[in-house]
């Protein structure tokens, strides 16, 4: 007997609505920031990572280790990250740790989190649109 696909995940609460709407400009420019920082971090290594630093501040090595990103590969997209404004980072020593920049960061991820990774692998880009 073929298994049953997974129920339909409810739909989440009416976003809340600005006491004064966006205009079609301020729209836009958002638009465009959003856009960027969905870009940066449409890369699965990027979004790795960032994943990884909702949990709190980390050094290079642990990601390294925590990952399985090779240390180039791991340097090259945490100055991608950094360079977006989407990782800082601090010096200790001869250690650098990276955290996420700011906490709407940290929401975006645990919402995508909860999306995707709270299912069955392989099944995010097979749920049908409600």
């Amino acid at each position: 007997m073929p298994s049953q696909p997974p129920p339909p995940r409810p739909l989440p609460p009416a976003l809340p609505r600005s006491a004064q709407p966006l205009s079609l400009g301020e729209m836009a420019d958002r638009a465009d920031e959003v856009s960027d920082l969905l870009k940066t971090l449409a890369h699965p290594n990027r979004l790795m990572i960032v994943c990884k630093l909702v949990e709190g501040e980390k050094a290079v090595g642990t990601l390294e280790t925590e990952l399985g990103i090779h240390q180039p590969t791991l340097s090259q997209q945490l100055t991608v990250l950094r360079r977006a404004g989407i990782v800082s980072t601090r010096r200790q020593a001869k250690q650098v740790f990276y955290s996420l920049a700011e906490t709407r960061l940290a929401e975006l991820v645990a919402a995508l989190y909860d999306i995707f990774c709270d299912m069955p692998a392989g099944t995010a880009a097979k749920e049908t649109p409600r």
